[in-house]
């Protein structure tokens, strides 16, 4: 990426920041890689269309990272351009998540209940990977941080998908196992190109993952929830990248009411860091309560 020129152009409100400008960006390539060549591991409907709407994600990123660089500023696609994208996206989804006879428009929550909101899937899907794919990347702040978040996520997911794969076995029924063993060795896949990828990307950072890596990687997260029918769980296994916007969502909405900030910076990571906080601390703090949520995770999955 150095030999690219692909750096990063860092605004300047946080000023511990400044010395990350050209630092080598669109480093979420490395672990984009890992996914694509999951489906050689074991094909499926699943993993095509994982892998083909992580792509997608991708190169709306990459876009947007390429204009920040050419342009040397930190502002990418226009908010209209990259919402026009996503959601483009996110229905194609919804449309396969509706039309996939493993899935339908069945939500299933814990304590074995269920709902099945037919047609509605498809908007209820375009939310849900619009607003996952927009927490990501508001969690990619600091080095390591969206990384870290996102490894304890995917080690959740793989064991509840492990879990559900195992249960479709016990049941006789093959064909929707084939699904989830092929969105499990997904999960795995990503996991292991994460951590690949966060031997340069820990503090201090040497490359970072960049709209393209944020983007692909929320797709990632929205999708192993999505598949296996659970997406209420990502506000449990993923509560970081929702406290994230929750964050963002409150701070401006108290601004425009009462003209005073709730955070010192939004989002929350920000806050702790303009108080003193170092960002391996909170990176570290960030991945221990994403663990801590993966584990309530794993017992409202199996409920």
């Amino acid at each position: 990426m150095a030999k690219l020129k692909a750096k990063q152009t860092v605004l300047g409100y946080v000023k511990q920041h400044e010395a990350k400008n050209g630092t080598p960006t669109m480093g979420g390539f490395i672990f984009l890689l890992s996914a694509i060549i999951f489906p050689l591991i074991e094909f499926s409907a699943f993993s095509a269309v994982a892998v083909s709407v992580m792509v997608g994600f991708c190169i709306l990123g990459f876009l947007d990272d390429f204009i920040k660089i050419h342009y040397a500023r930190n502002l990418g696609l226009k908010a209209y351009q990259k919402i026009i994208g996503q959601l483009g996206l996110s229905v194609a989804v919804g449309y396969f998540v509706y039309a996939s006879k493993f899935i339908g428009g069945e939500l299933i929550f814990p304590f074995g209940a269920s709902l099945d909101i037919k047609w509605g899937i498809i908007i209820f899907v375009v939310i849900v990977y619009v607003a996952t794919t927009n927490s990501v990347n508001l969690t990619d702040g600091l080095d390591g941080l969206a990384g870290y978040t996102s490894v304890a996520y995917f080690i959740t997911f793989s064991l509840v998908l492990f879990f559900l794969w195992r249960d479709a076995e016990a049941a006789g029924d093959a064909e929707y196992a084939k699904q989830l063993l092929s969105l499990t060795i997904y999960c795995v896949c990503l996991l292991g190109g994460l951590l690949g990828y966060l031997v340069f990307n820990g503090y201090p950072a040497r490359i970072m993952m960049g709209d393209t890596g944020s983007l692909a990687l929320g797709a990632g997260v929205a999708t192993v929830a999505v598949f296996a029918k659970i997406p209420i769980l990502i506000a449990v296994a993923g509560i970081m990248f929702v406290f994230s916007s929750i964050s963002v969502i409150v701070q401006v909405l108290f601004f425009k009411l009462t003209k005073k900030r709730v955070f010192l910076m939004a989002p929350f990571h920000h806050h702790l860091e303009m108080r003193g906080m170092h960002e391996s601390k909170i990176v570290t703090l960030y991945f221990v309560v994403s663990m801590l949520a993966g584990a309530i995770t794993l017992i409202l999955a199996r409920a």
